[in-house]
C-alpha cells in the first residue's frame, strides 16, 4: 500500500506548508507527530469535506478515506483558531459541518474552498476576519527576539498557543527532519551526526515515539503509508535553519 504526499513550503508568515495527496488502496496509514495543526478538504465518492486537525505530540494509526483526494494547510507553530483552544485540539481534530462542493463553514461563516494553488489567499482571508490569530510573545520566542517577559510565563503562554512545549515541538521537528533524510537514503550516523542526536540507539528511541517506524524501513524502498513526504524538499540545506540542534 502506498500514500503519495506532496508538500510544498509557504513565504506566508501564517503557513507551515500545504499538501496535496491522494488515495487508492489505502485505508489506514501512520500518522507522524507534527508540532502544528491544519485544515484539511478532501472529496470522496462526490461527496466534500472538511475538518481541522491538531498537533500530534506522538505516533498512531489514523483511517483514511478510500480512493480520495486531499488538499491539506499545515499553520506556522504560534498561530491558533479563534473558536478552540489549540490545547483542545492536540492528538484530536474536529470534522467540520455543512461542507459543500466549493464552500465550508468555519467560525459562524462560509469560506469558499482552496486548491493547492490558492490556499494562502484563504488564509489571508481567514486572518483579516480574526479567524487566525497569532500570540505576539510566542512569535517574538520563535524568532529569538529578546522578551521582559519571564521564562515561566513565555512557556505558559507557547503551551497555550500551540498546544505542547517548546521542548517538545523541537523534538518534533528534529525527528521528522531525520524520517525525511532517512527515506532519502541518508545513512543513519550521518543524520545521528547532523541532527545532533547522541548515539543510534538515542534516534531510535525518537522514530518509535513520533514516527512508528525504524531507520532501515524508513530508508528501504519498500512502499509504505506514511504521512510524510517522499522528498527531503532540500532539507539537508535548509536543516540549522527549521530545527533547533540539541539532546
Amino acid at each position: 500500500m502506498t500514500l503519495h504526499i506532496e508538500t510544498r513550503s509557504s513565504e506566508s508568515p501564517w503557513v507551515a506548508s500545504v499538501w496535496t495527496s491522494r488515495s487508492e488502496d489505502v485505508s489506514v496509514m501512520t500518522s507522524v507527530a507534527s508540532e502544528t495543526w491544519g485544515l484539511v478538504f478532501w472529496q470522496q465518492g462526490g461527496a466534500h469535506y472538511a475538518a481541522v486537525t491538531g498537533p500530534e505530540s506522538r505516533t498512531s494509526v489514523a483511517p483514511v478515506p478510500l480512493s480520495s483526494e486531499f488538499v491539506g494547510v499545515q499553520f506556522a507553530v504560534g498561530t491558533s483558531l479563534r473558536m478552540v483552544p489549540t490545547t483542545a485540539l492536540v492528538d484530536s481534530g474536529i470534522e467540520l459541518p455543512d461542507t459543500a462542493t466549493k464552500s465550508f463553514r468555519l467560525d459562524g461563516r462560509r469560506w469558499e474552498t482552496p486548491g493547492a494553488d490558492d490556499a494562502e489567499a484563504l488564509v489571508s482571508r481567514l486572518v483579516n476576519d480574526g479567524v487566525i490569530v497569532q500570540d505576539p510573545v510566542v512569535a517574538a520566542a520563535l524568532s529569538g527576539r529578546s522578551s521582559r517577559i519571564s521564562d515561566r510565563t513565555v512557556e505558559r503562554r507557547f503551551r497555550a498557543a500551540t498546544g505542547l512545549t517548546r521542548g517538545a515541538i523541537e523534538q518534533i521537528r528534529r525527528v521528522r527532519a531525520a524520517a525525511e533524510l532517512l527515506i532519502a537514503g541518508v545513512r543513519v550516523s550521518s543524520v545521528v551526526e547532523s541532527l545532533g542526536y547522541y548515539d543510534e540507539p538515542h534516534l531510535a528511541r525518537a522514530l518509535r515515539r513520533y514516527v512508528g517506524r525504524t531507520a532501515s524501513h524508513l530508508r528501504s524502498s519498500a512502499p509504505d503509508a506514511i504521512a510524510l513526504p517522499r522528498s527531503t524538499n532540500n532539507v539537508v540545506d535548509d536543516l540549522h535553519h527549521s530545527v533547533v540542534i540539541g539532546g
